[in-house]
């Protein structure tokens, strides 16, 4: 791992998009203009990481949270056990009370997927770039 990178396994609980944030908030701080990436880098980590804690991981698995930053970009990655329910882009109507959080995501990154993740689950990413 380099300095510009950082890792750390979460546990399924509501206090995880926090912890993520400010590891995320951490690395950047430490980065030399890495704060330009950090508006963004919250939204898509507090999404991809509330994603995995309620939709993503079976009781008994952790969440694993990974972000890279480099000149160009940020890379926010999400690795959870549920292979089964991939995110989807909805369209939410004008009362529902969720379903924008991926929507944000689409608008803040250059790119965003997911793949499976082997040998159970799936990886979420996103390229956050200015």
């Amino acid at each position: 791992m380099s300095r510009t990178s950082s890792t750390i396994w979460l546990p399924r609980s509501r206090r995880s998009p926090a912890i993520a944030r400010q590891r995320l908030a951490a690395l950047l701080s430490s980065t030399p203009d890495g704060g330009r990436f950090l508006d963004s880098g919250l939204v898509v980590t507090t999404e991809f990481v509330t994603n995995a804690v309620l939709h993503g991981t079976p009781i008994g698995h952790l969440i694993y949270f990974a972000i890279d930053v480099d000149p160009t970009r940020l890379r926010i990655e999400v690795h959870d056990a549920r292979g089964d329910r991939l995110p989807a882009l909805a369209a939410p109507g004008l009362d529902g009370e969720t379903g924008r959080g991926l929507q944000l995501v689409d608008s803040l990154t250059a790119s965003w997927g997911c793949s499976p993740r082997r040998p159970i689950g799936k990886v979420v990413w996103g390229e956050v770039a200015r």
